[in-house]
């Protein structure tokens, strides 16, 4: 491997200044989450559909799927960053309806949560 490397001009230190390396831990954030009706269009351009499992989140890119984990229960969802927000102190993600009911009920409004990229 090491000629086949050479052969093309590749050294181990061209390779390691060009490697780009990714923590295999995902990081958790630990906040509030609270669940909206919304409506109309979301930030990255969708319409907001209340039955989809979605959310909103200040800062990861649209697209991002994460695990929202009920730290009081246990019960889990993912969900795709398709809007920003919550714009509310202490809270990190705003869920739509259906993603809330899956791991609270609706009545309970905000619960405490775990939210970690998958």
């Amino acid at each position: 491997m090491a000629k086949t490397l050479a052969a093309a001009g590749i050294t181990l230190a061209s390779l390691a200044a060009s490697a780009v390396f990714f923590s295999p831990v995902a990081s958790a954030e630990t906040c509030n989450a609270s669940y909206y009706t919304g409506g109309g269009t979301t930030a990255s351009g969708e319409r907001f559909d209340p039955n989809k499992l979605t959310g909103a989140h200040k800062t990861l890119p649209f697209g991002t799927r994460v695990k929202v984990k009920n730290r009081s229960n246990g019960k889990t969802v993912t969900i795709r960053i398709n809007d920003r927000g919550p714009f509310i102190a202490g809270r990190c993600v705003d869920l739509t309806p259906r993603a809330f009911k899956a791991i609270a009920p609706l009545s309970q409004g905000v619960v405490g949560v775990t939210v970690t990229r998958v």
